[in-house]
């Protein structure tokens, strides 16, 4: 029986499994995604993670236990200077991995793993997914309605001697418009009768 075996050396010898694991560590800093099979993700992950969490203060025992692990100077350099503020208030879960199907010659399970803060599709995806909320939005139109009825409420009171005159002005065409009209209808028998006279020509 296998149990308490979970440890997956991944068909290597000890030897062999940590170096390809800390050149794959070095990859992973360096690039900030990887593409590889999903069960060396899995014991990537569990040897890159405490290296990221040792960054986050940057002391010399620190840099020093890092250094024997990666073996890279610009590893290490970039995971203290550009990965650890950017991963400073995250509590662990630095790195993500993705499943992107099955290689093609040997059925193996793949997938990419690469560092959370550095995925700039993600983040886009999620300040997206705040901005979309309906409830919100339509919070904003309430407040914009009312920015823009509000001026429209007090401009009627500033200017109503204004209105006040317009209105008096336009009483007084309305007035003198029905005495056109009636002379355009007293007008308008005459010109019946010359309308019969020219069925008649014809």
């Amino acid at each position: 029986m296998r149990h308490n075996k979970k440890f997956n050396h991944l068909g290597r010898q000890t030897a062999h499994r940590s170096a390809m694991l800390s050149n794959m560590s070095t990859s992973l800093i360096m690039h900030k995604r990887i593409f590889t099979t999903t069960a060396k993700a899995k014991a990537l992950k569990m040897v890159v993670e405490p290296l990221i969490t040792k960054a986050k203060e940057d002391t010399t025992q620190n840099r020093r236990l890092v250094f024997s692990s990666l073996q890279n100077k610009e590893a290490v350099s970039e995971l203290f200077q550009v990965i650890s503020p950017k991963i400073g208030d995250r509590p662990g879960g630095y790195t993500r991995i993705i499943k992107t199907g099955f290689r093609l010659g040997d059925n193996a399970q793949m997938c990419f793993i690469e560092l959370v803060d550095f995925d700039d599709n993600m983040l886009k995806g999620k300040v997206e997914k705040k901005t979309r909320t309906r409830r919100s939005s339509a919070k904003k139109k309430a407040v914009e309605t009312v920015a823009v009825e509000s001026p429209a409420a007090e401009a009627p009171v500033a200017e109503a001697p204004v209105a006040v005159a317009k209105a008096a002005v336009a009483e007084a065409t309305v007035a003198k418009v029905p005495a056109a009209v009636d002379a355009t209808v007293v007008e308008a028998p005459v010109d019946e009768t010359a309308a019969p006279e020219a069925p008649v020509a014809e």
